[in-house]
């Protein structure tokens, strides 16, 4: 009978206690996140940044807030993925410029080529007074929260599969792969190419079929994409730099508690950081630039054949982005490159 009792006691009390547990596990907060990359930190920088984030908010937030990532663009393609985060199907995104710009066309502004003198002034740039500005903005514009700007995998630089690029001359007859932003578009024609808008999914065959003769991104994206078995040509021109925009749904965000913003905010900007960190790493490793280096002719633009293609490519840029954006795309840019000085 006691023996009988006693199992009555503990099941009540693992009874109670899973309750228990299932009752705190269903009253936490669950973040959604997408990004666009393998769910691998070392693989690429959202990777990086979501399995950060992820760690830091559901140890700091004692497990109020959960985080579930939803990688490799498997929720859809960006623009789509962001009407779910304004809409609050998810809770959180991480973005491309490209993507991004289907809701908030300013973003434009931060494609004036050849802004930064070098990578560390990027993240001055994003993580100070500018970047609270653009952020205010959008904000205001979408109805977002902004979480913060991380690093792509760094500096644009130009493929092709034809011949190395020195001058503005080597681009004529070059068709060059870009986003289909129209800042993009006016970089290639600027500086002597013809642009073709391709989606990323249709890119590595349209560059083995000869669609197009070259494309432009990062280091890295050059590199996991697997470009060098159909491209012959690096050229480092580090003319573009185009930094994730990572959001949150702003009804979401009101719902956190004043310590549990602290957490995910901070949480956030910590996993930035590891995400530029991973980006500087990939390029720089056999994973990067030198495994590239292995089956590509690899060139660097000189101070002054860099300077022909700014002459060329800047001032197209910046009159586009007045014509498109008036005095307030104007207003923009000037904070955008008096950060960038």
């Amino acid at each position: 009978m006691k023996t009988m009792k006693l199992l009555s006691v503990v099941m009540l009390a693992t009874v109670f206690a899973a309750v228990t547990f299932a009752g705190t596990a269903s009253a936490a907060k669950t973040i959604k996140l997408h990004h666009l990359n393998k769910d691998d930190p070392f693989d690429n920088p959202t990777g990086a940044m979501a399995t950060v984030f992820k760690s830091l908010v559901e140890a700091g937030t004692n497990g109020s807030v959960m985080v579930q990532t939803f990688p490799s663009g498997q929720l859809g393609k960006d623009q789509d993925v962001l009407q779910q985060v304004k809409a609050g199907v998810i809770e959180s995104g991480i973005h491309s410029v490209g993507g991004f710009a289907s809701i908030y066309p300013l973003i434009g502004v931060l494609d004036v080529p050849f802004a930064f003198p070098d990578i560390s002034k990027t993240y001055e740039v994003f993580d100070g007074p500018f970047g609270k500005k653009l952020a205010a903005d959008i904000e205001k514009k979408t109805d977002l929260h902004v979480l913060g700007f991380g690093d792509s995998g760094g500096f644009f630089q130009l493929t092709n599969s034809k011949r190395p690029i020195h001058t503005p001359a080597d681009m004529a007859g070059l068709k060059i792969r870009t986003m289909g932003l129209d800042t993009h578009k006016a970089i290639i024609t600027a500086m002597g190419g013809q642009p073709a808008a391709i989606s990323w999914s249709e890119v590595y065959t349209a560059l083995q079929t000869g669609v197009a003769d070259g494309q432009m991104n990062p280091v890295p994206i050059i590199a996991f994409a697997k470009f060098q078995e159909v491209q012959k040509y690096l050229t480092l021109s580090g003319h573009l730099f185009a930094p994730y925009v990572w959001t949150m749904n702003q009804k979401f965000w009101d719902s956190l508690t004043d310590s549990e913003k602290e957490v995910v905010s901070s949480a956030a900007q910590s996993a930035i950081v590891a995400g530029r960190g991973m980006g500087r790493v990939i390029e720089a490793s056999d994973r990067g630039l030198p495994e590239l280096s292995k089956t590509m002719k690899v060139n660097t633009l000189t101070p002054a054949e860099k300077e022909a293609f700014k002459k060329a490519a800047v001032p197209a840029v910046k009159a586009l982005i007045v014509e498109k954006f008036g005095a307030e795309g104007e207003e923009m840019m000037g904070a955008f490159l008096e950060a960038a000085k």
